[in-house]
């Protein structure tokens, strides 16, 4: 059998995009015949992929599973709604989430070398699924919580399948209360979060940066007022409270109510169940938030093909 050599697995990368370990592979497969190599990744569906991973997938699902007192959330892209509809799609981002969950596994890249069950690994299926389907697809995050004692509630926005949509979240209650009272609580303080979108659960938890370059904002504010230095210093912690009841979760007003303050929905809530309530933690997943979308001027490609000036 030819050697296989650098030269060889270098213009195969360049025509196909594939992987090196794959074009090495697929010219081994080939006994070195260029032509064969590239039909063998075509079959595979590694040279598809691979040209379609330079796209911008900022489309999909966010796709949450539950098991026993913790659950998972994941969020897979694809390049257009009308693949994030496709049952395919759905039944691939609904496997991988229950994989999350099942393994107890948050980090992506974890996610993404873990077994399916049927001899590949995720990373393996959305191969595939590229192939088949035709467009780059991308399993962009994952988080994973759990409780000992209590729930781990979830809520989907926008849904487009049962477990599927938009906007996911999941809130993790520490509790010895009655489950389907604590669901029935855990859902409105979700609902909540989807809608209020806070930062952080505690004001400890904000990122001590992002709170001194807030702080620092404000004193230039303050100080263009021309108010006395105690009154801006006054002024300046009015305005971080301000922030934290943006920010963060127990500091911000009840969606529902829009009067009562989250720590304190959460004080009655314990009340009203007969025993203590506390919210270990939370995510909130918003589909493609923080991927710059291009923007593609259609009549401007026209006449770009056209040779228009």
């Amino acid at each position: 059998m030819p050697q296989v050599t650098a030269d060889q697995i270098k213009n195969l990368r360049e025509t196909t995009g594939a992987g090196m370990l794959d074009c090495r592979k697929a010219l081994t497969e080939a006994a070195g015949d260029m032509e064969q190599a590239v039909d063998w990744l075509r079959k595979k569906g590694l040279s598809a992929a691979a040209k379609k991973s330079g796209r911008v997938a900022a489309e999909g699902v966010v796709a949450i599973a539950a098991e026993g007192a913790k659950a998972a959330i994941i969020e897979l892209n694809s390049e257009t709604d009308f693949v994030a509809r496709n049952d395919q799609f759905q039944t691939l981002a609904r496997a991988i989430a229950e994989i999350a969950v099942r393994h107890d596994i948050g980090d992506v890249e974890e996610l993404k070398n873990a077994g399916t069950g049927h001899g590949k690994t995720v990373a393996e299926d959305i191969t595939g699924a590229v192939a088949t389907i035709g467009e780059h697809i991308n399993l962009r995050r994952a988080s994973i919580l759990g409780v000992s004692r209590g729930i781990v509630a979830s809520y989907i926005h926008n849904a487009v399948a049962p477990g599927m949509g938009k906007i996911g979240i999941l809130v993790a209650l520490e509790s010895t209360a009655e489950i389907a009272k604590l669901e029935a609580f855990g859902k409105q303080i979700a609902m909540h979060i989807a809608a209020a979108r806070p930062d952080a659960l505690t004001v400890a938890d904000i990122d001590p940066a992002k709170l001194s370059r807030e702080r620092e904002v404000y004193r230039e504010q303050a100080r263009a007022s021309g108010k006395p230095p105690e009154v801006v210093e006054k002024m300046i912690e009015g305005r971080v409270r301000k922030f934290y009841e943006e920010t963060v979760l127990l500091e911000q007003v009840f969606v529902i109510d829009n009067k009562t303050k989250i720590s304190q929905v959460v004080a009655n809530a314990a009340k009203d169940l007969g025993a203590p309530v506390k919210i270990n933690g939370f995510v909130r997943f918003t589909l493609g938030e923080g991927i710059e979308k291009q923007q593609s001027d259609f009549a401007a490609e026209v006449k770009a093909a056209g040779g228009a000036a």
